[in-house]
C-alpha cells in the first residue's frame, strides 16, 4: 500500500518526505520492524519510541510516525503531536478495517470476563457464526491457537488478528476488553457490535488513581458499542457504565429486576441448574459451571445469543455441553480445582461456592502477586479465613518483591494467623493440599489458574497449578498402592 492510500483522510498534521513509499507493514517495536515498514515511535509509560527510531531504520523501516520532525533521519516522515491518536486509524486502515467484516462481542468488567468471552465464542460457533477469540488465556484464529501475554493486545496487533480471522473465515469474534487497553487506546478502531458488562470491584489501583477513574476506564467499551449493551443489574455499577451508552440496552441479573433473569439456582456436583426469564416465558438451563457468578457469565452469553435471533432452547443444547474456561475452577479430578480467583472477592466467589457443594472440609492454597494492588492481600486472607477450613499461604508470582514479606502481609490480613499453614514453596504446597485431603473434601489451588509460569525477581521458571496438581495426585495415589500392597 502506498503512503499517500494509508494517510488518505487521516489527521496526520505534516509529512515530510515522499508519499509514495510502498508501505509493507506498521510496526510500534523496533525489532519486528522488516524493510518497507512505517515505524510508529510513540511515548509509552516505560519507553519512549522515539529513542528506537535508528534501530527502526537500520531494519529498513520505509516511512516513521512521530511527534517530532528530524531532519536528519533520511526516511519519510510522519508528524504528529499526538501519535496514539492515529496510530489506531493507521493500523485499521492497513489492515482494511476488519472489525466491520465481522460481528464482535465485547466483554469488560473486573471479574467473569474470560469465561463469558470463552461461553460467547462456544454458542457462536454452535449457531453457526464461527467465532475467534481474543482475551486473557489465548488468542484463537480458526484452529489456531495462541498464548496471550496481556488480556489486551496492542491496537496493531489487534487489527492484524481481526484481519486473521476473517481471512480463516471467521464470522465473528468473542473480545476480552481490558481497563488497561481502554485507557491505553487499544481497542480503537474497532467496532463492537455488542457490548456486556460483568461487574466492578475495586482492582488495578496500582495502575488507575482510584476506583472512579477504573470504572471510567471501563465505561469507554459502552460508549463505543453499536448495536446492543449489556449490563449487569446486580452490579452497583451498571447504571454508571450505561451513562452516554447509545446502543440498545438489555440487563441480566440474578437478585434485580432485569430483562434476562436467573431465578431457582440449584447448585449441585456436576454444575449448576437454573430457570432463565425473559419477556414472560421461562427456560430450564443447565451448565456444567459451578457457582452464582457463573450463572451470569452464562446470561451474558444467552444474551448475545439473543441478540441474533437465537431461540432459548437451541442456546441452552449449546451451553450445556459447554465444559470450562482454562483456569477458571478447573478440574483436575479427585475434588481438586484451579481457578484464577487473585483477589478477595474473587476468591470468596468461588469459596463460596465449594462451600456449597462440598460434603466436609475446603482446602484452599493462595498467594499474592507481587508489585500488584498490596491490598489484595487482606481480601485474599479474609476470603480464606472465612470460607475455607485449611488455609495454605504459598508464593504466587512474587516479581521483584520479597516472598517472606508478601506472605507476612497475608499473615497480617488473618484474625487467627496461626490457623494458616505457611509454605513458599508452591509445589511443596500443592502437594502438602493434595496428601491431606480425605473423603469428601476439596481443595482450591487459586490464583494462577490458566498461567504457565512464576515469576520471581531474577528468574522466570516453567509452572503449570493443573500439571503440578496432577502430578501430585498421581504420587499420592501411588504412594497408596505401595503402602496397600505392603
Amino acid at each position: 500500500m502506498k503512503l499517500k492510500q494509508l494517510v488518505k483522510g487521516i489527521p496526520i498534521q505534516e509529512i515530510k518526505g515522499s508519499k509514495e513509499v510502498e508501505i509493507t507493514g506498521i510496526s510500534a517495536d523496533s525489532r519486528t520492524v522488516a524493510p518497507g515498514n512505517l515505524f510508529i515511535a510513540k511515548k509509552g509509560g516505560s519507553f519512549d519510541g522515539t529513542q528506537f527510531i535508528p534501530q527502526a531504520i537500520s531494519a529498513g523501516a520505509a516511512a516513521v510516525l512521530t511527534d517530532f520532525y528530524d531532519p536528519f533521519l533520511g526516511v519519510t516522515q510522519l508528524i504528529h503531536q499526538d501519535v496514539r491518536v492515529v496510530e489506531g486509524q493507521l493500523a485499521a486502515r492497513y489492515h482494511g478495517d476488519p472489525s466491520k467484516e465481522l460481528f464482535v462481542v465485547g466483554i469488560t468488567g473486573t471479574k467473569g470476563k474470560t469465561t463469558t468471552t470463552y461461553l460467547v465464542k462456544h454458542l457462536l460457533d454452535g449457531l453457526g457464526k464461527k467465532a475467534g477469540l481474543v482475551g486473557t488465556v489465548e488468542t484463537i484464529i480458526g484452529d489456531n491457537r495462541f498464548f496471550s501475554k496481556l488480556t489486551t493486545h496492542d491496537v496493531i496487533a489487534n487489527q492484524k488478528i481481526l484481519r486473521e480471522m476473517v481471512l480463516k473465515g471467521c464470522e465473528s469474534v468473542a473480545f476480552e476488553v481490558s481497563s488497561h487497553g481502554l485507557d491505553q487506546g487499544r481497542v480503537d478502531e474497532i467496532e463492537f457490535d455488542v457490548g456486556i458488562f460483568t461487574n466492578l470491584y475495586p482492582d488495578h489501583l496500582d495502575y488507575h488513581p482510584n476506583i472512579d477513574e477504573y470504572a471510567k476506564a471501563k465505561k469507554r467499551l459502552f460508549e463505543r458499542t453499536r448495536e446492543r449493551a449489556v449490563f449487569n443489574s446486580d452490579s452497583p455499577w451498571w447504571k454508571k457504565m450505561a451513562e452516554g451508552c447509545k446502543a440498545d440496552i438489555w440487563t441480566f441479573g440474578v437478585e434485580e429486576k432485569a430483562d434476562l433473569q436467573g431465578k431457582n439456582i440449584v447448585f449441585t456436583e456436576k454444575g449448576t441448574e437454573f430457570e432463565v426469564h425473559f419477556q414472560g416465558k421461562k427456560w430450564d438451563f443447565r451448565t456444567k459451571l459451578m457457582g452464582r457468578f457463573n450463572v451470569y457469565n452464562v446470561l451474558g452469553a444467552v444474551a448475545v445469543g439473543l441478540h441474533t435471533g437465537a431461540e432459548m432452547e437451541k442456546m441452552g443444547e449449546i451451553l450445556e455441553s459447554f465444559e470450562t474456561a482454562p483456569g477458571r475452577l478447573e478440574s483436575v479430578g479427585k475434588g481438586i480445582f484451579v481457578d484464577f480467583a487473585h483477589s478477595g472477592e474473587a476468591l470468596e466467589n468461588v469459596l463460596r461456592t465449594m462451600r456449597e457443594i462440598a460434603r466436609k472440609r475446603v482446602i484452599v492454597i493462595f498467594g499474592c502477586g507481587g508489585n500488584r494492588d498490596p491490598a489484595r492481600r487482606k481480601g485474599m486472607a479474609q476470603a480464606a479465613e472465612r470460607f475455607a477450613d485449611v488455609p495454605i499461604v504459598t508464593s504466587d508470582n512474587p516479581r521483584q518483591e520479597d516472598p517472606n514479606q508478601i506472605c507476612k502481609e497475608i499473615l497480617e490480613g488473618f484474625k487467627e494467623p496461626k490457623k494458616a499453614i505457611v509454605e513458599l514453596d508452591r509445589k511443596k504446597a500443592i502437594s502438602l493440599g493434595v496428601g491431606m485431603m480425605e473423603n469428601g473434601d476439596l481443595l482450591l489451588i487459586a490464583g494462577k489458574g490458566h498461567e504457565k509460569i512464576q515469576i520471581f525477581a531474577h528468574q522466570t521458571v516453567p509452572f503449570d497449578d493443573v500439571t503440578v496438581a496432577k502430578e501430585a495426585l498421581q504420587n499420592r495415589e501411588n504412594s497408596a498402592i505401595l503402602i496397600s500392597s505392603s
